[in-house]
């Protein structure tokens, strides 16, 4: 696929260092031996040296030129524990519970995020993990990037053989994270999303705040939640191109678009869509993944203050490969 190997080829003009923290995983190692093997990226393994290094060598995977650390034998160990201690002592965090916590690969990773003398630039996790599992340590330590209000979670779409979006490439937000957003929230979401393109596929936004309605078509709460969140990204990016409500076929179709949203100012060419829940997000992109036959990249993370993706547990080491990519590109910005 051209997205993926347009960021593989990004990646490597500025060379970023991404966290692993699921090395018992052999996806994550048949990944991470892709990654170095490619060079687009340096890998930092975290777990038992032993223990990896054996499932390496078991299944034939080369992972010699990845760093790996083990946390509860890392120099920074001590450091790292009084470190979650100062930041989560006033929620309740005591020194004990530190010392557990930073064992925990995750944690650890989070940590070496947070070190700025550390080299860790981005990490990725979720092969093995849910979100809430990845996310809540990166929301502890990390924290919310200066300027975001929200923490929210999309997609990117890769959809071959397609006239609509850019050639075929959507973010598709949120669909991973934000349950039931509110206006404001789904104005927050809406935002990010169009910086994520704009950073990721390098052109300009065209973003379409979805519904079942179109400029008025039914009236509900649930199209009125849109109506206002589009109204609230107009006012705080006046020169965003976005437009809603729209109904889907009226957001990338142009034909549909001048038909039933004449004066649009998307005009059917949205290539950001915004959905108002993630019931119709994790629908939406599945469906489009199974049917349409598309890439689907992530669920992928903005608003933290460092680059931290999540992945399906269902992932392939191709889609883990390519979302280390990914990762390093965000770091790059």
């Amino acid at each position: 696929m051209q997205f993926i190997e347009s960021i593989k080829q990004r990646a490597k003009k500025d060379i970023k260092t991404i966290v692993l923290p699921e090395a018992d995983d052999i996806r994550v190692l048949k990944a991470t031996e892709q990654v170095m093997a490619q060079g687009y990226a340096n890998v930092i393994l975290i777990g038992n040296k032993e223990m990896i290094t054996e499932k390496a060598r078991e299944n034939k995977i080369d992972i010699s030129k990845a760093e790996i650390v083990d946390p509860s034998n890392s120099e920074k160990y001590d450091e790292y524990v009084n470190l979650l201690y100062e930041l989560r002592k006033n929620k309740g965090m005591t020194l004990e519970k530190a010392q557990e916590l930073v064992k925990d690969p995750v944690y650890y990773g989070m940590l070496m995020l947070k070190d700025e003398n550390s080299k860790a630039d981005g990490l990725v996790s979720g092969a093995a993990h849910s979100t809430s599992d990845t996310l809540r340590p990166a929301l502890q330590i990390l924290k919310t990037a200066p300027g975001t209000k929200l923490v929210s979670a999309f997609f990117v779409m890769e959809v071959p053989n397609c006239e609509y979006g850019e050639n075929g490439i959507f973010i598709f937000g949120d669909s991973g994270l934000n349950e039931n957003p509110d206006d404001e929230q789904l104005s927050e979401i809406a935002i990010s999303s169009s910086k994520s393109f704009k950073n990721l596929v390098g052109k300009e936004p065209k973003v379409a705040m979805l519904s079942y309605s179109t400029y008025g078509s039914a009236k509900s709460e649930l199209t009125e939640k849109v109506i206002n969140a589009t109204k609230k990204v107009k006012e705080k990016e006046p020169e965003l191109l976005v437009d809603g409500e729209l109904q889907l076929d009226a957001a990338i179709v142009p034909e549909i678009a001048n038909m039933k949203a004449p004066g649009s100012r998307t005009k059917g060419e949205a290539n950001v869509l915004i959905f108002p829940d993630l019931n119709a997000g994790n629908i939406g992109y599945k469906l489009v993944q199974r049917l349409a036959k598309a890439e689907a990249y992530g669920p992928l993370c903005q608003g933290i203050a460092k680059p931290v993706n999540d992945l399906s547990r269902g992932c392939s080491s191709e889609d883990i490969a390519g979302v280390i990519a990914i990762t390093a590109v965000q770091a790059q910005n």
